[in-house]
């Protein structure tokens, strides 16, 4: 069960997940589009468009849509801090419409090795109200159940990375 905490601030998010899989495989889920793919998105969305230049500077973007289908939804930022595999920071927002960016968040993400183990710590600020950074948690712990179910997958087929 991940451990979710509001943070300091109200308007903080702070998720902290163990997976079972190596520090240097949950590093490539979160960095390689091929990973990211498989697990991005709250529960019954796929993710169909994933672009990534994971450098300082370099930007994404994914679209998520609902498996049966249905309108798309897009998100962007930019990498502030790549250091392979401990730690990325990147800008996140929402694009609504399309092309047009909401309001940026700052998330940090760090892995610790744990002997094969790894722990992610998650970090998103600083979000315009409770409710939003509420709706936010929700949907990332939806995403962190999937990445868990690719890690076991990804290690299952001895595919390692």
């Amino acid at each position: 069960m991940p451990e979710s905490t509001p943070g300091a601030a109200r308007h903080e998010l702070s998720i902290t997940r163990v997976f079972d899989a190596p520090r240097d495989l949950v590093f490539q889920a979160w960095t390689d589009p091929r990973h990211l793919a498989a697990w991005w998105g709250p529960r019954g969305f796929v993710a169909p468009s994933v672009d990534m230049d994971v450098s300082p500077g370099g930007r994404w973007r994914t679209c998520i849509r609902p498996e049966d289908g249905g309108d798309e939804y897009w998100c962007s930022g930019q990498y502030r801090e790549v250091t392979p595999p401990e730690r990325l920071v990147f800008t996140f927002a929402w694009e609504e419409p399309p092309g047009t960016r909401g309001d940026d968040t700052v998330v940090t993400v760090s892995f610790a090795d744990l002997g094969g183990k790894t722990e992610m710590t998650f970090h998103q600020a600083a979000f315009d109200s409770v409710a939003v950074r509420d709706e936010h948690e929700s949907g990332w712990v939806e995403c962190f159940d999937d990445l868990a179910i690719h890690l076991a997958e990804t290690r299952a087929k001895g595919d390692p990375a």
